[in-house]
């Protein structure tokens, strides 16, 4: 009886936590989280239809949207007349989930309501998407372009992978995106998603005659790994590789290249993984809260987001742009604001035996 009781505890806590986030006010919540992330009732509601007007009303001439914004919160009627203004504003980008989480949130409110406008929407932002990417297949992080770092080939915050995930939906006629049958668009996309997957072949980093990861952008005419911002220095990425890695590994009979490319991939972060490892949240002399990376025997193991060409150590950087091989080396903003180390390899180091077995002969 005691343990049916347990039993019975565990799952009224899971449901009730499971219930409890699922009415969640979506003031308090994420974007991304309302945009995809809502009970699959609610889209469609009187709620998601104001939602979607910010969408509509947020989204740029060019196709495309501007990122880190709440297009879930209300609007004054000022606001709204502010940002209709800037509907010509050159500021769509890939960057951190944007253009394609709004396509994404309205197809799903178009297969809900069936509403004309939302199809015109996704429609004009696949356009978009096709018309940024370069000849080579990859994508900038603005489109049109702005100098700087901002036109190198993006796999930071999986700027490609999403837009690659997108158009393979869109090719294999999911049913979220089913409503996509212009005959241009669907060859165009097809020949879009062929030209993204060939870039990441080609920018792969080869050390000593083999394939390991990936930076985190890459130089847009000689594909080398390139710099971004002052702290995002050349590197092997433990982070954005995972991305493009679960993009290879989700291909149907894949070529030689390809299988080559994943075990690469593969062998490259199982040698570089950092084992028990886990951040640390204490409070420091100055009395603020604040955060290191420790060894712990309980702990799982973690990688670096960079690791350095030569070395391929780990390093970290402050906005001098100096690698430094501890957190405790740089300042409190950087130190507490980046996300330095990542479990994320986890995901494609569990995903590898089972497809070695199917693939690797």
């Amino acid at each position: 009886m005691k343990i049916f009781k347990i039993v019975l505890l565990i799952v009224f806590c899971g449901i009730f936590g499971r219930t409890s986030q699922a009415q969640k006010p979506i003031n308090e919540r994420s974007w991304s989280s309302v945009a995809t992330g809502m009970p699959d009732e609610w889209y469609g509601s009187d709620e998601s239809v104001q939602v979607a007007e910010n969408v509509l009303l947020y989204q740029r001439n060019i196709g495309g949207w501007p990122k880190n914004t709440a297009f879930h919160l209300p609007l004054s009627e000022t606001e709204k007349a502010k940002i209709l203004k800037e509907k010509s504003k050159e500021d769509a980008i890939f960057d951190n989930g944007a253009t394609t989480t709004e396509m994404r949130f309205l197809a799903k409110m178009f297969a809900k309501t069936g509403t004309e406008t939302y199809k015109t929407a996704v429609e004009k932002g696949l356009r978009f998407i096709l018309k940024a990417q370069y000849d080579n297949g990859g994508w900038p992080m603005f489109y049109p372009l702005k100098k700087g770092y901002y036109t190198h080939i993006t796999f930071n915050d999986d700027a490609h992978a999403r837009l690659l995930k997108l158009l393979k939906e869109i090719n294999d006629r999911k049913p979220l995106f089913s409503f996509v049958t212009d005959d241009k668009l669907l060859t165009d996309s097809k020949k879009a998603w062929k030209n993204g997957l060939d870039i990441i072949l080609k920018t792969q980093i080869i050390v000593n005659g083999k394939p390991t990861v990936w930076c985190a952008q890459h130089d847009e005419n000689t594909f080398l790994p390139a710099k971004a911002r002052a702290y995002e220095l050349t590197s092997f990425s433990g982070a954005e590789s995972v991305g493009l890695l679960e993009i290879l590994m989700e291909i149907d009979n894949p070529s030689p290249e390809i299988i080559r490319a994943v075990q690469g991939g593969i062998e490259w972060l199982d040698a570089h993984r950092l084992k028990n490892t886990r951040w640390d949240t204490f409070t420091n002399t100055e009395g603020k809260k604040d955060r290191r990376i420790v060894t712990d025997p309980l702990a799982g193991d973690m990688w670096a987001r960079f690791y350095d060409l030569e070395t391929e150590l780990p390093y970290v950087s402050d906005r001098d742009g100096i690698k430094k091989r501890t957190l405790e080396e740089i300042g409190y903003e950087r130190r507490n604001g980046y996300s330095w180390y990542t479990d994320s390899p986890l995901k494609v180091l569990k995903k590898y035996p089972q497809w070695k077995e199917k693939w690797v002969k």
